[in-house]
């Protein structure tokens, strides 16, 4: 086992050993699957999109925005239709990790879905917005624990 699988939380895990062993026609349904699976944001944001986050990384129009629920990391992404390969690793992220501690989150390794051998299936441009898609969600947690962190006395503001 590599360091990457033990760094996986458990569903994260399951879904990526899922893809590894399937057939290779098997995985671009099983994403597809994800796709559709994939919730709309809450009402709020679609009436407020400004609210979201963009990956301008990702080719198609692409937006997250993280919501808090005390350890929980809750997640919501607004991805189109006409994006299927990107809106099912969106699903999957989804599944696997809302729910999750940020802390959790933020150890998932950047590559993971490297070893689910979709890289024989999506274009190299797809997969580098795939990178760019947990790089954004884990920056926006970043920047929400640097902004809930309790002011030291001392420090500038």
């Amino acid at each position: 086992m590599t360091d990457a699988q033990t760094a996986l939380p458990p569903k994260l895990q399951n879904i990526v050993s899922m893809f590894k062993s399937m057939p290779k026609a098997m995985r671009l349904q099983a994403l597809l699957d994800y796709a559709r699976k994939l919730p709309e944001p809450p009402q709020q944001y679609l009436d407020h999109p400004e609210f979201m986050q963009p990956v301008p990384e990702c080719t198609s129009p692409f937006f997250l925005i993280t919501e808090r629920e005390g350890d929980a990391v809750h997640m919501h992404f607004k991805v189109p239709a006409e994006a299927p390969t990107v809106r099912g690793y969106a699903g999957i992220l989804k599944e696997a990790l809302d729910g999750e501690s940020a802390d959790t989150i933020l150890n998932v390794p950047d590559q993971f879905y490297m070893d689910m051998g979709l890289s024989e299936l999506i274009t190299p441009m797809r997969m580098r917005g795939m990178g760019a898609i947990l790089m954004r969600l884990k920056g926006e947690l970043r920047d929400e624990g640097a902004q809930n962190q309790p002011h030291q006395p001392g420090q500038e503001s």
